[in-house]
């Protein structure tokens, strides 16, 4: 099998391509960036909206104590404000905090773009894999962001900004880093999520066995329960137990991925010896 791409493009052919993608992928972000920019309350308020004691993963966790009969669970109303420091501060995180919807909302058009510029260099089964892999890992990241918006920062925040060494030093906190801690806990999250793409692709490659993590299930386990408290850092076992069990799910489906990859391509290469027999 060749390549889909019928002629050969020339050095400078490419880059006139690249040049195409790069100004199409900027348009797209600029356009989504002043819609953005333009929905300001909307925007902020989908952002502060984990700090608010109404927010709706605290209504679910007090519903589910009530239900469960475990108490702890309600969320008390935070003493804490956000403030800012800097003249220009309040201007500039919504400037940038725009420009991070704008590439989030744009993120399938980018991937659609860059996807057009590499294909034609692709055969035909790496281009179905390759769409597969952008696909899955696109919704695992997102799976990942949303996770850490509803679950991991509402509890990692209410737990720090109400952390004291002594009661004489009192949190006031700054807005650039609530975003920052934002930006950075859905970065984790996401990259977290993407453990069955990257177990995948070191079985394509022959270098991750499903009998290896199987052997070395418990170590994973005990592992994810240290990522779930370093993320979390709350007194409540429940919490980090809650946090420890998508990373847990994720192994467990990396497993079944793992043996299921590495089982096709034996049944591959058990079908090309005996085609190679035959054929002698």
């Amino acid at each position: 099998m060749k390549p889909t791409q019928p002629t050969e493009l020339t050095f400078w052919d490419h880059l006139d391509e690249l040049r195409k993608t790069i100004i199409h992928i900027a348009c797209a972000v600029i356009v989504l960036m002043l819609l953005a920019f333009c929905f300001k309350e909307e925007l902020f308020g989908l952002i502060l909206a984990p700090k608010e004691g109404d927010f709706c993963t605290y209504r679910f966790f007090a519903w589910l104590g009530k239900i469960l009969h475990i108490a702890g669970l309600e969320a008390e109303a935070l003493p804490v404000k956000l403030i800012n420091t800097q003249l220009s501060g309040q201007f500039l995180t919504h400037m940038s905090v725009s420009f991070y919807a704008g590439i989030l909302l744009a993120s399938p058009y980018i991937l659609y773009q860059l996807f057009h510029f590499i294909s034609p260099a692709l055969y035909q089964n790496e281009k179905k894999y390759s769409r597969w892999l952008i696909f899955w890992g696109y919704l695992l990241f997102l799976t990942g962001v949303l996770f850490s918006y509803f679950l991991i920062f509402p509890f990692t925040f209410r737990f720090l900004s109400t952390y004291q060494v002594s009661q004489e030093v009192e949190n006031t906190i700054l807005l650039s880093s609530y975003i920052d801690t934002l930006n950075m806990l859905s970065l984790m999250m996401g990259i977290t999520f993407e453990i069955p793409i990257l177990t995948w692709l070191l079985a394509k490659l022959g270098i991750l066995s499903a009998d290896f993590m199987a052997q070395y299930r418990k170590h994973a386990w005990v592992v994810a329960m240290i990522i779930a408290a370093i993320i979390t850092p709350t007194s409540d076992v429940f919490t980090m137990l809650i946090v420890t069990f998508p990373i847990v799910l994720l192994y467990e489906a990396s497993i079944f991925l793992v043996r299921h990859t590495v089982k096709k391509r034996q049944t591959k290469r058990g079908h090309s010896v005996n085609s190679i027999k035959l054929a002698n």
